[in-house]
């Protein structure tokens, strides 16, 4: 029921949603939705991104091999093909950026919210268990940011280079540009193959966390 409220508020015009954070996480918690469901939404949605963006990748990688292993036709429309791929990726690419902007916002108001809150405690004990489970909290976020910031890194150095190799390619529309671009193909296949498993590293933790979340 809670992540059918929060797709219908995702639903509504980005204006509405663009404003203070705090106030959107206080209009959410009027619906019953707090900022851990939030967190536990956002990290699958940010999963989710990195599936289509390796997708994308992998796209992007064929194109480059059809572009390389070129015999004959129309240069033209080879290209039109490897830009699509190289823009369909940048987008993807972006993507998983904004969806990790916010995790982190999310996970940075969870945690300020509960650190306050744990001064409201009358009863030590309970003060103590919940002091003793943000910690944990804390620690299994941390693991998953930065598995997904190794991820995000290696993005931006196989989109350079793949934008190198499409403009060259836009300028050069003959068949030395395509013997050219044979010595970048291994070097880019290497750069998305780390890419890849990367994301599949950041997928394994962001699947772990998630069920940690739900126990």
């Amino acid at each position: 029921m809670k992540r059918i409220v929060l797709a219908c508020v995702l639903a509504l015009p980005p204006l509405f949603l663009s404003g203070c954070q705090s106030t959107y996480y206080s209009a959410m918690e009027k619906v019953g939705i707090h900022k851990r469901d939030i967190l536990v939404d956002r990290v699958e949605d940010t999963r989710a991104a990195q599936d289509d963006a390796q997708e994308e990748f992998v796209s992007a990688l064929e194109q480059f091999r059809t572009v390389v292993n070129f015999d004959g036709g129309e240069l033209e429309s080879v290209y039109n093909d490897m830009q699509s791929a190289y823009d369909d990726s940048e987008a993807a690419a972006e993507s998983v950026s904004d969806n990790i902007r916010k995790v982190e916002d999310v996970a940075e108001a969870l945690f300020d919210e509960w650190q306050e809150e744990l001064g409201q405690y009358t009863n030590t004990k309970l003060r103590s268990q919940s002091a003793q489970t943000l910690k944990q909290t804390k620690s299994r976020y941390k693991t998953l940011h930065t598995s997904l910031k190794r991820a995000e890194a290696k993005m931006q150095p196989v989109l350079s280079a793949l934008k190198d190799n499409t403009l060259f390619l836009k300028h050069n529309l003959n068949a030395r540009a395509i013997g050219s671009l044979k010595g970048e193909f291994g070097g880019i296949k290497r750069d998305i193959d780390r890419l890849l498993a990367e994301m599949q590293r950041s997928i394994k933790a962001s699947d772990q966390f998630i069920q940690e979340m739900r126990q």
